[in-house]
């Protein structure tokens, strides 16, 4: 019952060995999703990562973080104090390939720009006329190549990568601009900029906020029963093998309360099987997503 071989548990991306190390600084989720499926008042089990979930969702539930990687749960335990973010694996990875920005006609005057427009239908113009030029679109495809994404990461999070994902994101962020206003988007802002803003102190519920360095599957399946009344897992299944995912999904069952509702999010692209029904990737605004499946836990099959 553990996640051992998996991108998450050994705390890096790229498949060879080396210390645990932090992967990410912050989340790239949109907790709106969250707060919009969970009835408040209710007792929430979450991935810990770097906190801002669990942050954001404490005032309104009873929040239980778990994450395996314990330099992971030791950041979250320390921004739950109030300790300022830091750079992780992921922001640096990123960082990089913002950096090049520049080179392709985006630059910091021309992005700010951008980021200040509220109507998504000039949004979407205003990209597809003046950022998704074909510079940009041959770099990033370039970039985002099965073959230049495969020096970076291990076998397990190459396995859920689209083809062409490139192309892929590049629509992603052509839907977002095109169903949400840029200015007030967090998660725009932090993706082109890099700037997560001044990260506010955390609330006064954040000091009642469970946190556990261990495997989620294993926490949920040896615990109690019908503990939590939703389920916020983050990525977790992505570079999981199909035996995980079921036995994730039969620990989730045991832990959940009648009417319990349970988020997943992927960076893989909708699949045959997918119920449309459930997909909310719409709504989330932080671009990445390609799968952001909300549902209640009684009905994951």
């Amino acid at each position: 019952m553990s996640g051992a071989g998996t991108a998450w548990s050994r705390g890096r991306f790229d498949a060879g060995g080396g210390p645990q190390l932090l992967l990410f600084g912050r989340m790239y989720e949109d907790d709106a999703v969250e707060r919009a499926a969970f009835a408040p008042g209710g007792s929430v089990f979450c991935i810990a990562s770097a906190g801002d979930m669990a942050l954001a969702l404490c005032a309104d539930h009873d929040v239980t973080a778990v994450d395996i990687n314990p330099v992971q749960a030791d950041y979250a335990r320390a921004r739950f104090a109030g300790a300022p973010r830091r750079t992780g694996a992921a922001e640096r990875l990123m960082g990089f390939g913002r950096g090049l920005l520049p080179l392709l006609g985006w630059n910091a005057s021309r992005i700010e720009a951008f980021l200040q427009m509220t109507d998504p239908a000039a949004q979407a113009h205003w990209f597809a006329t003046h950022l998704d030029t074909w510079r940009f679109r041959t770099a990033v495809d370039a970039a985002l190549s099965l073959t230049a994404l495969g020096k970076v990461y291990g076998n397990e999070l190459m396995a859920i990568v689209p083809p062409r994902f490139g192309a892929v994101l590049r629509a992603r962020l052509a839907r977002c601009v095109g169903r949400h206003p840029n200015r007030g988007n967090p998660w725009l802002r932090l993706l082109l900029t890099g700037d997560a803003g001044i990260a506010p102190p955390p609330p006064a519920h954040a000091a009642s906020i469970e946190l556990h360095c261990a495997d989620a599957l294993a926490f949920l399946a040896d615990g109690p029963p019908a503990r939590f009344d939703a389920f916020t897992l983050s990525n977790i299944l992505d570079g999981a093998n199909a035996a995980f995912a079921e036995r994730l999904r039969a620990a989730v069952q045991h832990a959940a309360r009648p009417g319990a509702v349970v988020v997943r999010r992927s960076f893989r692209e909708p699949a045959a099987g997918d119920d449309p029904r459930h997909d909310r990737a719409l709504d989330d605004r932080s671009v990445l997503w390609g799968v952001v499946d909300v549902r209640p836990v009684a009905d994951w099959r």
